[in-house]
């Protein structure tokens, strides 16, 4: 293993030839990573943990508008005919029952292109507010934590960034691992020194103690990207078939439920979506009963959807009647109790029943990693995640420190570790490079594209090689 002398320059390596050559590659593509990646994983830390505590503290949408508690909470269709009256010539979309007593009610109502909220006193079905939808800080900083703002270049800035921080997990963990200096030196900081070993024992243990952790927050996130997640593993992750036997379906899938922001359970986005108008399915409101907003908002309430839970009203003729509840919306902080049911818009009859237990194994997963990823599990999660968010930020910043204490003072070079030559176990380095790329595509991608500058452009240009060496 590599150390560093009283100036903080790193020596050659005591370790056997062909494991410190093998070390100094590893540090060598840590670096070039990093240089890529610190800048978005800061971006992501302080966004991602600002909107754990905004949505913890006031939520998103108005959710967490205050009323006084009545004597009896007006119907349904009564507050939705407030609500849609504020907004003229709109048409309601979506019901967001209240989570409590003491909260207001949320419509959904569209003009156009344009989606609007409207909060609601349930008690006395007086408007309280009406603003677009997704207006707020948290949907700010969840576009810029998701694409950048920049749509699908943003997600592919975004997805090769935490690809790469995959790249730095392996190989800061190789680099950390203890094989002189024991265990107590990899998880225990050396402060007593000062300088650069400090920052580097501060940055090594802190890296190794959250290495699992950040590989949580890494995959769970990757799995929302266009490429790793929607092409690579949720296209492989289908919701079982044998749900929707003798089930009409519409040629929507449920992805298209999303607007903006991911909306709908990760497992269910590739699932087609029943249709209305047939005999099918399961008995749910007598046939001699009308079907509207009262008598779905009972039905919903008959069936387990208590507290806070969303109603998505029919879209076109074959479309349903849905109810849901997911922790990834904040309607509970409990992810095993997600639940989506679709309902006849014209017999009440139960299409579909879906719930956590159903989901594949993925799926599960995916639940539970997204709201735990989300910090929407409680005060619990939302501390955890300021503590993960923090950490990254340091080690960002470590790295950094570190960088600028070893750069040749006064020299206009980045000073990038030492290249290796003729390194024995290349084999090795390149085998785990590969297993990355194929685990990882942006990842793979990247690291050609590096390989092919470096080739072709930066060792037939004196004056890049100089800069970049």
């Amino acid at each position: 293993m590599v150390s560093i002398n009283a100036s903080g320059a790193p020596e050659r390596p005591a370790a056997p030839a062909g494991a410190g050559k093998l070390y100094l590659a590893a540090w060598r593509w840590h670096f070039y990573a990093g240089l890529y990646v610190i800048p978005f994983f800061i971006l992501l830390a302080l966004s991602g943990m600002s909107m754990t505590w905004i949505a913890y503290l006031d939520g998103r949408d108005g959710e967490y508008t205050r009323v006084a508690v009545g004597e009896a909470v007006l119907p349904v269709s009564v507050q939705a005919e407030a609500a849609v009256a504020a907004i003229p010539g709109g048409t309601l979309i979506q019901y967001v029952a209240p989570r409590g007593p003491g909260l207001a009610s949320i419509f959904r109502v569209d003009t156009g292109d344009v989606a609007s909220m409207v909060t609601v006193d349930p008690y006395t079905a007086q408007v309280l507010d009406a603003f677009p939808r997704r207006s707020g800080w948290y949907d700010f900083l969840d576009n810029l934590h998701g694409d950048l703002l920049l749509g699908v270049t943003g997600d592919r800035m975004i997805e090769i960034a935490a690809s790469l921080g995959m790249v730095l997990i392996v190989s800061g963990l190789y680099m950390w691992w203890p094989r002189q200096a024991g265990w107590r030196a990899a998880l225990v900081p050396a402060l007593g020194r000062g300088g650069r070993v400090a920052w580097r024992s501060l940055h090594g243990v802190l890296g190794f103690w959250i290495s699992l952790v950040l590989v949580f927050f890494l995959v769970s996130g990757l799995s929302w990207a266009g490429v790793w997640g929607e092409k690579f593993v949720q296209a492989w992750s289908q919701f079982p078939a044998e749900k929707w036997d003798n089930v009409p379906l519409s040629d929507d899938l449920h992805a298209s439920m999303n607007h903006g922001p991911k909306e709908v359970p990760w497992a269910l986005e590739q699932t087609p979506m029943p249709a209305s108008g047939s005999q099918a399915g399961a008995p749910g409101l007598p046939a001699d009963q009308e079907i509207g907003l009262d008598s779905m908002d009972r039905l919903a309430r008959r069936i387990g959807f208590d507290g806070r839970y969303q109603m998505n009203l029919p879209s076109g003729a074959s479309g349903v009647y849905t109810f849901s509840r997911d922790s990834m919306s904040t309607d509970s902080p409990d992810p095993t109790s997600d639940r989506t049911v679709h309902v006849d818009r014209y017999t009440g009859n139960i299409l579909a029943d879906v719930r956590y237990e159903d989901y594949s194994w993925a799926g599960k997963a995916m639940a539970v990693g997204i709201a735990l990823h989300m910090g929407t599990m409680g005060l619990w999660s939302v501390l955890a995640n300021t503590v993960v968010c923090l950490s990254v930020v340091f080690l960002c910043v470590s790295g950094v420190v570190m960088w600028w204490i070893r750069r040749p003072a006064g020299q206009p070079r980045l000073a990038p570790p030492p290249l290796p030559r003729d390194m024995p176990l290349w084999r090795g380095a390149v085998l785990v490079a590969l297993a990355v790329s194929l685990a990882f595509p942006m990842a793979g991608i990247t690291l050609v594209a590096v390989l092919a500058i470096d080739q072709l452009v930066i060792a037939r240009i004196p004056a890049l090689r100089r800069v970049l060496n």
